[in-house]
């Protein structure tokens, strides 16, 4: 049962909470979707604690507290670009992927985004499919030299002043 939720800007002291995130989310939503050696290519244990802030800082995510703690993030870029999303394994499927869904898609269409798209992990795609995003095209990316299958993934989003065209 959903408990206290909360959408907020991302503040630098969370780095290290959406960290775990991250990488909780990576290690158990997607483990069934890559293999061993991808997740740890994905979500390595040593990681680069400042460039990881420094990304952060750059994405300007929101963050989904739930009782007080980070249960998910994501960001929305000018261009529509989801670059990262993922919500904590404990608070998967209870609503903190879609509120922060509906908070981006808001963002979106406030800033006159004419659509939204991702690079979207196998594990996430049926989410994204299920909140209106469309497949534009299966492809495998490489990160830390270890191929990976994602989806390029969009959603058209079409304002109330424009009548649909």
């Amino acid at each position: 049962m959903m408990r206290t939720l909360q959408i907020r800007p991302y503040a630098p002291a969370d780095a290290e909470a959406l960290r775990a995130v991250f990488e909780a989310s990576v290690r158990v939503l997607a483990a069934p979707y890559y293999t061993p050696q991808q997740i740890a290519a994905w979500a390595p244990h040593d990681h680069d604690a400042p460039a990881w802030a420094r990304r952060l800082a750059d994405n300007r995510p929101w963050v989904c507290v739930v009782d007080g703690a980070p249960a998910g993030f994501a960001d929305l870029q000018p261009s529509g670009d989801i670059d990262q999303f993922f919500v904590a394994p404990g608070h998967a499927r209870q609503g903190v992927g879609a509120a922060l869904m509906a908070h981006l898609e808001q963002q979106a269409r406030a800033q006159r985004c004419a659509a939204m798209f991702s690079h979207v992990s196998l594990a996430a795609q049926a989410f994204f499919a299920h909140h209106g995003f469309v497949l534009q095209e299966q492809r495998l990316v490489t990160l830390r030299g270890v191929q990976f299958a994602n989806a390029l993934m969009r959603k058209a989003l079409v304002c109330g002043s424009d009548n649909g065209q």
